[in-house]
């Protein structure tokens, strides 16, 4: 079973790549929320679970992170690509 975790700094186009963003700064969002990253995740077809308790280790404040259940068909940064696409669509 491979579990990806997602940080909401992977996909906040306010960070640099050197403070955590893992996708390309036009498919980046400002400030992302866990709870749109979990519905992003759902709209992918994989299982998320938040835990909200959880501090991104280059970053101060408590945003939380997702947890990918069962994603070992796709690579990390396809996930994350398909998830910032699903987030930027549901902001629309």
């Amino acid at each position: 079973m491979v579990e990806n975790v997602i940080w909401p700094a992977a996909l906040d186009a306010e960070c640099t790549r050197s403070q955590g963003r893992r996708v390309a700064h036009e498919l980046a969002v400002s400030e992302p929320t866990v709870d749109e990253i979990a519905n992003a995740v759902q709209q992918v077809g994989y299982d998320a679970i938040i835990e909200r308790d959880k501090t991104y280790p280059r970053e101060y404040e408590q945003r939380g992170r997702v947890l990918v259940k069962d994603a070992d068909d796709a690579s990390k940064s396809d996930l994350l690509g398909a998830v910032a696409a699903y987030v930027n669509a549901l902001r629309e």
